[in-house]
């Protein structure tokens, strides 16, 4: 059984001029993950079954918006490192900050200066908030947000955004999407949902629930959704009002936003807020900040009940603060924002206007903020399709692009913004075919890309590595 995707296998897809990409060692790579590595990935949206089946590319390193794979395929990859990597892969500032750190020791038994320093700049950086604890991913501190509502209101419900699509691998979060297997039922009831824009939704929920709510917790903003005029702050006089905690998880729109966070930005402050991803520019660590009266509850300082509250091994080694402290430095002394902004309008635009000219706008369509833009692809009925996703993933990697997204980062140069035009471009005229046939089954080899949090797995035979000798005992007896 192969385990690679050939020429042979796709040369029926590609004009006959252009070269075929080959991912035989990636593929293979790929397998042997299946066998060690539940999904074969350390994260859903990084698994295979999110990229046209044996174009998943095992990559090997990376520099700038630039990565190689196994095969010695090069692409310009978007959205890296799940949209935590802005100053681009190797940014040598934040790496020779984190060699001095890490050679003077890692983790120690007692905090570091490292820690204050860390803490101080945070807080100057984030005026809202009073006080902050790090740690090393986003589920930690939005779950400890949540731990820290429910101590201070005494309640047990939770209000999240309906229509945004993550905030925590626990129970109080995954329990209420399709991939709930192993979770609690009644801490899946504790979880409610409203919709963003729609403080009507928000009112009903208290109406339904009083005093039951301790605390809303939502993206500010999203790639395609901008709060509108009023939303945020009607949240925060709901919650002055109610008693809720208010929180916004800045995972996403901190420091992709705005160096201070979209509630900087819209001018709205919330009782607590999460941080991340860029924070150490592919670097593990999270942020969870707010209030002190809120905070101090997992401290020392109150005659309250204490709050177990991120007690980690390693939230605080010095690599991961190093880091922070060294972005943090390059956004003051750079318009990092301001870079993604500009390259990913450019993107946008260039885009765009050859979209138009195909005469594909119902069907394919790049959207959102500039510096966290998306690509809709749509099916001859001109609703969203898997399939025809498929197809664009798959040109877009044979012509040297890698990305779910259009997420630019700082280190996006200007030729690296041309060979994405140029990719889509050379794409459009597969993609047209695909819906003068009425499908892009046939387009692609394999399945179709699937939505990475769902029920159930689908059957996915490239996926499996070939049986080892002792399995193939067993299935001899």
């Amino acid at each position: 059984m192969t385990v690679a995707r050939t020429v042979a296998d796709v040369a029926g897809t590609f004009d006959d001029d252009e070269p075929v990409p080959v991912f035989d060692r990636s593929a293979a790579a790929q397998a042997r993950l299946h066998e060690l590595v539940p999904g074969g990935a350390h994260t859903y949206a990084r698994g295979s079954d999110q990229y046209p089946e044996g174009m998943a590319p095992m990559i090997v390193r990376g520099s700038g918006a630039r990565v190689e794979d196994l095969d010695g395929n090069t692409f310009v990859e978007y959205g890296m490192g799940l949209r935590a990597v802005t100053l681009g892969h190797g940014y040598e500032p934040v790496t020779s900050a984190v060699a001095r750190a890490i050679t003077e020791g890692v983790s120690f038994t007692r905090p570091t200066l490292l820690e204050l320093r860390a803490a101080e700049t945070f807080l100057e950086q984030v005026p809202g908030a009073d006080m902050v604890k790090f740690a090393k991913n986003g589920s930690d501190v939005t779950t400890a947000a949540v731990k820290l509502a429910r101590a201070a209101t005494g309640r047990t419900r939770v209000a999240r955004c309906a229509s945004q699509p993550f905030f925590s691998t626990d129970d109080w979060f995954i329990g209420t999407t399709p991939m709930n297997a192993g979770t609690l039922e009644q801490e899946r009831a504790l979880t409610v949902g409203f919709r963003f824009n729609d403080l009507d939704s928000v009112r009903a929920l208290l109406s339904e629930y009083p005093g039951e709510i301790a605390c809303l917790i939502l993206e500010p903003a999203t790639a395609l959704a901008e709060p509108a005029p009023g939303f945020l702050e009607g949240l925060r006089q709901l919650a002055d009002r109610d008693g809720f905690v208010l929180i916004f998880d800045e995972m996403i729109t901190g420091m992709r936003w705005s160096l201070h966070g979209a509630q900087d930005l819209y001018g709205v402050t919330p009782d607590l807020s999460t941080w991340g991803k860029a924070l150490g520019n592919g670097f593990p660590i999270s942020a969870l900040a707010g209030r002190r009266e809120l905070m101090e509850l997992g401290g020392l300082r109150t005659d309250a009940s204490r709050v177990f509250l991120l007690s980690t091994t390693h939230g605080a080694e010095t690599a991961g603060l190093a880091a922070y402290l060294a972005v943090e430095r390059a956004y003051r002394e750079r318009d990092v924002v301001g870079e993604m902004e500009r390259q990913g309008r450019t993107l946008a635009e260039a885009v765009s206007a050859d979209i138009r000219a195909a005469g594909l706008e119902d069907h394919l369509a790049v959207a959102g903020r500039p510096s966290c833009l998306l690509f809709t692809t749509c099916g001859p009925d001109g609703e969203p399709s898997q399939e025809f996703r498929t197809l664009f993933l798959q040109e877009l990697l044979r012509r040297g692009v890698l990305g779910q997204s259009f997420v630019v980062s700082a280190a996006h140069a200007d030729d690296d913004i041309q060979i994405t035009v140029d990719a889509v471009r050379g794409a459009l005229p597969v993609y047209r075919e695909a819906l003068e046939r009425g499908t892009a089954t046939g387009s692609f080899h394999g399945r179709p890309v699937a939505p990475a949090l769902r029920e159930h797995s689908a059957p996915r035979q490239l996926d499996r590595a070939p049986r080892s000798s002792s399995e193939e005992k067993r299935g001899k007896q």
